[in-house]
């Protein structure tokens, strides 16, 4: 059996095909998986730590507007994808998939097109929950749409064609319970532990706005342990902290990490998590039933965090403040009150798992083996 996974462009569409990739070798371990990314993009390094081989295809974004640059540019694109369709060509000659699957970017259109095209059996998954341009474009010729939420599916034409499977997650987010997470982060016992971060490149506005987070814990008496993500602000962080008499070496239950790299540990140690609410982002707090407060980027196309986002908040799972409106007394008080109501944390976590309904690396396996037959 060969399976082809086309993504590309963030980790919200690349962690999916990667859980999905493991969960397809352990039923069958003599699999071959190729994944196809963009050239130069984060994919090449996600895949390759995770063990998969990838090829690439040359591929841009279309720029949304009339300026002479961005015209330019975007008939730079159209080019592309002439070449990336050549290319595409030559990679289903050689590896001569059962099946291919794209979750998302732009680097899974040419060839998950091509793919349908054929006949090759496809099948895209969206874990946002809107489509982007080209899920729209591909879910027109793949024979199923996979989507993250149910609330997804009249976002499509074709409804018969989609099926809400929730998004997989990366198999080592389950690999400790949440007492053995938080002793291993150092968490005192019966402390609750709070995690915040905003993506690996960091988020100055909302960096400068924890540094005030970070003095009102410290005038409350460190009441729970907090661990902040700061990207790449943190040696601003670190100085604007230093500013402010705040000395972390005095104050234990506070750290700052430029980048965590033992994220599936912090999450499931963390009572309450302060985050984005990009497509990996949404998946894990899902599927671990973690309590949020969701902080959409407003940096974004079509606005799609606060559109993730929603679809919690409206289901009462997380709370929802948009970047105008979480200043530091509001973040601060909404954790507050999180962190010291444990039925509430309880009813959320059960809002979420029910949000997820199941196992969605199960549910999309038997999706692609009924495909595939």
């Amino acid at each position: 059996m060969k399976i082809l996974f086309a993504c590309g462009g963030t980790a919200g569409h690349v962690n999916p095909a990667v859980a999905l990739a493991a969960f397809l070798r352990q039923r069958h371990p003599d699999c071959e998986i190729l994944f196809i990314g963009a050239d130069g993009g984060m994919e090449e390094k996600l895949v390759k730590q995770a063990g998969y081989p990838i090829e690439t295809v040359t591929i841009t974004n279309f720029r949304r507007s009339f300026s002479p640059k961005a015209i330019g540019h975007n008939f730079g694109t159209l080019r592309n994808l002439n070449l990336a369709k050549k290319q595409s060509e030559a990679i289903l000659d050689s590896f001569q998939p059962n099946l291919v699957m794209g979750t998302g970017g732009y680097a899974s259109y040419s060839i998950v097109n091509t793919a349908a095209r054929r006949g090759i059996p496809t099948v895209i998954h969206e874990s946002n929950a809107i489509p982007g341009l080209t899920t729209k474009q591909l879910a027109k010729v793949v024979d199923k749409v996979l989507v993250g939420f149910e609330a997804s599916r009249s976002f499509y034409e074709k409804t018969e064609k989609v099926i809400a499977t929730g998004t997989p997650v990366r198999g080592e987010f389950f690999l400790h319970s949440q007492a053995e997470a938080r002793k291993r982060i150092g968490a005192q016992e019966r402390q609750p532990v709070l995690l915040s971060y905003f993506g690996s490149l960091g988020a100055e506005v909302m960096n400068n706005r924890m540094v005030e987070f970070f003095l009102t814990e410290k005038r409350a008496g460190a009441l729970w342990r907090h661990a902040h993500g700061t990207g790449r602000n943190y040696a601003s962080m670190c100085a604007a902290l230093s500013e402010q008499q705040l000395d972390l070496d005095d104050y234990p239950a506070f750290s700052l990490h430029e980048y965590i790299y033992d994220m599936s540990l912090y999450m499931v140690a963390a009572d309450v998590v302060i985050c984005r609410a990009g497509a990996s982002t949404i998946s894990e707090l899902t599927a671990l039933g973690k309590p949020a407060i969701l902080i959409p980027s407003p940096n974004v196309t079509a606005n799609h965090q606060e559109k993730n986002a929603r679809i919690l908040a409206d289901a009462g799972a997380a709370v929802l403040l948009t970047e105008d409106r979480a200043d530091s007394k509001s973040l601060y008080e909404a954790a507050a009150k999180l962190l010291a109501d444990e039925s509430c944390r309880k009813e959320m976590s059960a809002k979420l798992i029910a949000l997820q309904n199941g196992d969605p690396a199960e549910r999309i396996y038997q999706i692609l083996m009924t495909i595939m037959k």
